[in-house]
């Protein structure tokens, strides 16, 4: 068996450290969330409990946790919708050049640079100058929109960029409409493609920050809260906050992964099932 080269221990190491970069201060935050009723915001721990976990279900005075948790969830719900819709839209229409498509797209894709917090603001007074009310729902929601629909179209030209058009050939000269089409053979094709896009949305819009700081209004969404929480909160309920919502984004990715799971083992029962028929 051939030694490994030098390299592949450098650069093994240099991808350990990356991973503790990037993980480690999730996991020294897990860590912290777990000390006793005495415990502080550093090592060393002081005792071992879920005494802090359970302070987060109890009437808190620093702040409305569980009103932001449910009005980021709301709006990362209607984020993900909007963001498949508009995507899957905007990938069938650029399926086939026309007048200004060129600029268009430059014009979605120019919103991933910007930065953030001058998207932020200039919802936010764009609102503010126009009579209307700047609220999560309406101004976020739009803000936010901004930062997760480039995303998705651009996984949508990549998808449509190798969609085979022999498919809704044939189901078009088996005398399907377009919509029917849409339905019945495109939208199945790409739907795994579309719970991507849907994670993106919804995942995207459930952490952010920036966009969110001047467009929210009144009330907070969860990352807000949470920002807020660091200048006044001196004990280890806010590791356990950031604890669970980590736990509750993985959740979410978990689901969203086993729904690409299920569908693919169903397409492949249903091929199975197809070629068996065929025998």
């Amino acid at each position: 068996m051939d030694r490994r080269p030098r390299s592949f221990y450098v650069l093994a190491t240099v991808f350990t450290l990356f991973l503790l970069f990037l993980y480690g201060p999730t996991f020294t935050i897990a860590i912290l969330s777990f000390q006793g009723p005495e415990g502080g915001l550093t090592f060393p721990m002081r005792g071992v409990s879920l005494h802090w976990f359970r302070d987060l279900f109890e009437q808190q005075a620093v702040g409305d946790i569980w009103g932001s948790f449910g009005r980021s969830f709301v709006l990362g719900l209607m984020v993900m919708v909007t963001t498949v819709v508009v995507s899957v839209m905007g990938g069938l229409a650029f399926r086939k050049r026309f007048a200004g498509s060129g600029v268009l797209f430059y014009l979605v894709v120019t919103s991933l640079v910007i930065p953030s917090i001058l998207v932020s603001l200039g919802v936010g007074l764009i609102f503010s100058q126009s009579g209307l009310d700047v609220h999560w729902a309406t101004s976020g929601f739009g803000s936010q929109l901004t930062w997760t629909l480039p995303f998705g179209l651009l996984i949508m030209f990549a998808v449509f960029n190798r969609f085979d058009k022999s498919y809704e050939e044939a189901a078009r000269d088996q005398g399907a409409s377009a919509w029917q089409t849409i339905r019945h053979v495109v939208l199945p094709i790409i739907a795994p493609s579309l719970i991507g896009v849907a994670l993106f949305g919804f995942t995207l819009s459930y952490d952010e920050f920036a966009r969110t700081l001047l467009t929210a209004g009144s009330y907070n969404t969860l990352p807000l809260e949470i920002y807020g929480m660091t200048t006044n909160v001196t004990t280890p309920v806010i590791f356990a906050l950031g604890t669970l919502t980590t736990a509750f984004s993985l959740v979410v990715i978990g689901v969203f992964l086993a729904s690409v799971w299920a569908m693919n083992r169903r397409r492949a029962r249903q091929g199975s099932d197809a070629g068996q028929g065929m025998v």
